[in-house]
């Protein structure tokens, strides 16, 4: 996940760094935002997150703190696992509230409207290293319509006190590398002319 108050300035930097384009991924219908799309491998894939001029003013504050970021940052990931539900439940039991899924749409360029459930993705614009989750039900994969793709090697993130942090991934039965420092998070992607970081 990318957040930035410039669509057009951030993917086409991406485009430079990479050698790959993200495309258009769509609108989300009542948040005020909008997305570019590109694929990491499998499943994986980044969203450049902006606000978008097209649609009214949203009820409350748009995702990710789009709203007040001065330039690009990464502010959080997420993790889609094969059962939401059961995957809510498992962490619950080893004492971490992934929050409450809610109901979200996103109105692709070509008109079909993918739907899924995510759990809270307010980070307020402050970097959060802990995932939420994400489920597509029968709903068609972002990466499996053909994003173009640069692989990902490598997510990372420091925060003051790895240790408190690294519970709560593992609870949602992934993990990431943790390094003591400032709170910030990161990625990194393969290309052709060696690996680029984005943070």
């Amino acid at each position: 996940m990318r957040a930035t108050p410039d669509l057009a300035a951030t993917v086409a930097g991406f485009a430079r760094r990479t050698g790959v384009t993200p495309v258009p991924g769509g609108a989300h219908p009542g948040l005020g935002t909008r997305n570019h799309l590109v694929g990491l491998g499998g499943r994986s894939y980044p969203e450049i997150t902006r606000p978008d001029p097209e649609q009214p003013e949203p009820a409350g504050p748009r995702p990710f703190g789009v709203d007040r970021l001065a330039g690009p940052t990464v502010p959080t990931w997420a993790i889609s696992p094969p059962d939401l539900d059961a995957a809510i439940a498992g962490a619950r039991t080893r004492g971490v509230g992934p929050g409450v899924p809610r109901r979200m749409s996103r109105r692709t360029p070509d008109g079909t409207v993918p739907r899924r459930r995510l759990t809270d993705t307010d980070t307020g614009g402050i970097p959060d290293p802990v995932p939420f989750l994400i489920g597509w039900g029968d709903s068609r994969h972002p990466a499996a319509s053909g994003l173009p793709v640069t692989p990902l090697p490598a997510v990372s993130a420091s925060v003051p006190d790895p240790a408190a942090v690294r519970v709560r991934p593992a609870a949602l039965g992934t993990s990431l590398d943790l390094t003591e420092g400032p709170t910030a998070f990161s990625f990194t992607v393969h290309t052709p002319n060696g690996p680029v970081v984005f943070g």
